[in-house]
């Protein structure tokens, strides 16, 4: 029986996650059919603009995400900090460019003078709508519905183009993150689709990439910010400069269909994670088939478990071990 989504969704856990959406008729997301020879490639523009837009009105942050043929990846860092420093304004005008609200709030954010009353509902409507722009299931929800739309009246046919419900994975340390975020952008080097990470359109790892080459990160993803420290601003706790060097290296060894070795070069950062290079390669490879709702290392588990009242690991939980 599936959880129920407040059970694998937990902000004081992780504010990480991992979810994936399915296409559920055989025609495809984005690529070629080869039975029909019809070409949907295009859509895959139609998910990346999508997903970057609502990273610009949610408080939620994309980590990494990549857009295949028949399944969407995305990994998400919700920033309650930031939703909560919004004012009622802003709150209402980043609703308002999805929805329309409701007519006070339309008038509030005009400046038109409202009575108490309208203005009490406004700020109830206001919390709502915050709390709503920090929750992934709304994230996931405006992010599938308007493709389905999409790709609804581009097939001319009804029903469903996702499956149901979204598969979400809680990250629950640094070495879940930075496996997840890796076995995301590597996913067009295992499906053949292309030769080199930085090759594969439509991914966070090729938008890094060009971003890299003009001395920049990426406005719409969450920045790489360094190793943990004090006073840390919001961002990914790894430099980018080690995450593209580890995710090329590995994907190379992937296109080489062989185990190989990571390189002794980049053994730091696996070892600050203490993660070894053989479990590296195979969480990588296998994170979707040996992974289930909760990944992390064994003390982040027991963590888990113990702030659940927890006699033993949930099911469906991984632990990736050094």
């Amino acid at each position: 029986m599936p959880q129920p989504r407040s059970q694998q969704i937990s902000i004081s856990d992780t504010p990480y996650y991992h979810c994936v959406s399915r296409c559920v008729r055989r025609a495809f997301l984005c690529g070629e059919d080869p039975v029909s020879g019809d070409s949907f490639e295009h859509r895959r523009g139609w998910v990346e603009n999508r997903l970057l837009f609502l990273a610009g009105l949610f408080s939620i942050d994309i980590c990494a995400y990549a857009v295949m043929s028949n399944h969407l990846h995305v990994v998400l860092h919700v920033n309650v900090e930031k939703a909560a420093k919004w004012s009622t304004l802003e709150v209402l005008q980043r609703w308002h460019k999805l929805h329309k609200g409701t007519v006070f709030t339309q008038q509030y954010v005009k400046g038109e003078v409202l009575p108490e009353f309208a203005l009490s509902l406004v700020e109830a409507s206001a919390e709502t709508f915050r709390n709503r722009l920090m929750d992934i299931s709304w994230f996931m929800k405006e992010l599938n519905e308007p493709i389905a739309r999409q790709a609804n009246a581009e097939d001319n046919c009804t029903g469903r183009f996702w499956e149901g419900r979204f598969k979400s994975q809680a990250l629950l340390d640094e070495a879940a993150l930075i496996a997840c975020m890796a076995y995301v952008d590597l996913n067009p080097i295992r499906a053949k689709v292309n030769d080199t990470p930085e090759e594969a359109d439509f991914t966070s790892l090729k938008k890094r990439v060009d971003s890299a080459k003009m001395q920049r990160q990426p406005k719409r993803l969450l920045p790489f910010i360094g190793n943990p420290r004090e006073n840390m601003p919001n961002g990914l706790p790894f430099f980018l400069c080690d995450y593209l060097e580890l995710v090329d290296t590995t994907g190379r060894i992937i296109r080489d269909d062989k185990r190989g070795v990571i390189d002794g070069s980049l053994l730091p950062i696996l070892q600050r994670l203490n993660i070894s290079s053989e479990n590296w390669l195979s969480i990588t490879t296998q994170f979707g088939e040996k992974t289930g709702h909760v990944v992390g290392k064994e003390h982040s588990i027991a963590y888990y478990c113990e702030a659940h009242q927890r006699q033993r690991k949930p099911r469906g939980s991984t632990k990736l071990l050094a």
